[in-house]
């Protein structure tokens, strides 16, 4: 079921609050993101919000002031929260109709416009003043490999004669990561150690990873979720699926290389994961649906549980994604950061519905919040690590003042970024999701 455009997408629609009406900006009123913040400095809760230009609206406290009359009581009560757990388990209608009343409160020629703003303003935090939190209280992650091409090019690393494992155009492979060290944007990431080994007969050593790495990756959060025992069919996906934000699935491929066999991805991966602050609906991304992955003909199909039509026809999401860096040096010069990579989530070899559907096919509980990412989103032309960009460290990459990267060095910031562009509809945003490299003694 892929969610219809209604009048919150119109781009013709302004908001009062006039840093959102930017033509690149990332949170116009058609976008209407939501997360958890607190003014910086404040000892109180974290409390719902809703990302409108360079502010967050309190959403539970514009309900109190009878600024969202047509918001249901169960609702309004979600919106008390500190996390978005409990409007993530209410359902898609609720989302819908709460995402209407924010649009109506917000757009300069609404009902009561001018009220509305006065009103309005007293519950707006600038963006500058807050202090964001994770977005939910995230039970379970799951982290998917559902890039052809990302698994393409790790694999002829490995294995250059026959780089894609049997089973990968079966089922989308994915593991258990760790959520305990799932951190908000702008948390510093410390270099883990770990076990390595640098070659096969030299001794095996535990020291701090010399080859950190980042991987670019969209997230989506599980909304109701299902019991145990009950598999979601495809046809049910998306209900489930409340949205979607930027991860960065930190990696220390020295260590991952050393214990990744047999059971795959453990230490090297589970000691951070970045996430943006705020959670792009579903409904806010309908305008940017395209087709899914075009297989070869010579691929398997789906298997069923896995294909409908609809998701063949609309399962895709045209996000452009971005890699950029500013190391400390770039820092202390007061330098911009720099592009390392492009690429776009389209090219995905597996949908979001299909790796939810696959998540659950064996009856796994998902639960409202748990966070799925995609693993790293890489295409044809475009690179979403530095293990890929450097083919594994053999070629350092060049950044401006003469500095050169083969991995990841103490205080390199990196920043993912993520946008939907249209002719036809407004740009809409994710915001950034930041993470700068202390070193191990930090």
């Amino acid at each position: 079921m892929t969610i219809a455009i209604n009048e919150t997408h119109d781009p013709a629609v302004k908001s009062w609050v006039e840093s959102a009406n930017r033509a690149e900006g990332d949170f116009p009123i058609q976008n209407l993101p939501f997360g958890a913040c607190r003014r910086r400095g404040s000892s109180q809760p974290p409390r719902v919000g809703v990302a409108i230009g360079d502010f967050v609206l309190d959403v539970s406290g514009a309900h109190r002031a009878g600024l969202l009359p047509g918001v249901a009581e169960p609702v309004a009560l979600a919106c008390q929260s500190s996390s978005l757990n409990k409007l993530m388990a209410l359902g898609q209608p609720h989302w819908s109709a709460l995402r209407r009343e924010l649009h109506s409160l917000l757009r300069a020629d609404g009902p009561g416009a001018a009220g509305n703003q006065d009103a309005g303003r007293k519950h707006l935090l600038p963006v500058a003043e807050a202090e964001f939190c994770p977005p939910a209280e995230i039970g379970d992650y799951t982290d998917f490999y559902a890039s052809i091409h990302h698994a393409t090019n790790v694999g002829s690393l490995l294995r250059p004669d026959n780089p894609l494992l049997p089973n990968y155009k079966w089922v989308p492979v994915a593991y258990h990561g760790r959520a305990s060290s799932i951190v908000v944007s702008g948390t510093p990431v410390k270099r883990p150690a770990g076990q390595s080994r640098s070659k096969p007969l030299e001794p095996v050593q535990y020291a701090p990873t010399e080859r950190l790495d980042y991987e670019l990756e969209v997230g989506f959060y599980v909304g109701p979720g299902n019991a145990l025992g009950s598999p979601i069919p495809m046809g049910e996906a998306e209900p489930h699926i409340f949205g979607l934000c930027l991860v960065n699935d930190w990696s220390a491929r020295d260590i991952q290389a050393w214990e990744y066999q047999p059971l795959g991805p453990f230490l090297a991966k589970n000691f951070c994961t970045t996430i943006s602050p705020w959670v792009v609906t579903l409904e806010a991304l309908a305008p940017f649906r395209t087709a899914a992955f075009r297989r070869i003909a010579s691929d398997p199909a789906p298997l069923p549980y896995l294909s409908s039509a609809e998701d063949k026809e609309h399962g895709g999401l045209d996000i452009t994604l971005e890699v950029w860096i500013r190391t400390q040096k770039m820092q202390q010069q007061g330098a911009e950061p720099v592009r390392l990579s492009s690429g776009n989530f389209k090219d995905m070899y597996w949908t979001i519905a299909q790796m939810l559907v696959h998540h659950a096919s064996n009856g796994c509980n998902l639960r409202p919040g748990d966070l799925l990412a995609s693993g790293t989103v890489s295409g044809a032309k475009s690179r979403g690590c530095l293990l890929e960009l450097t083919t594994g460290g053999a070629t350092a990459i060049d950044l401006p003042g003469g500095e050169k990267r083969r991995f990841l060095e103490d205080g390199d910031e990196i920043i993912l970024r993520g946008s939907c562009q249209s002719p036809q509809f407004a740009r809409i945003g994710f915001g950034d999701c930041r993470g700068t490299v202390q070193s191990a003694s930090a």
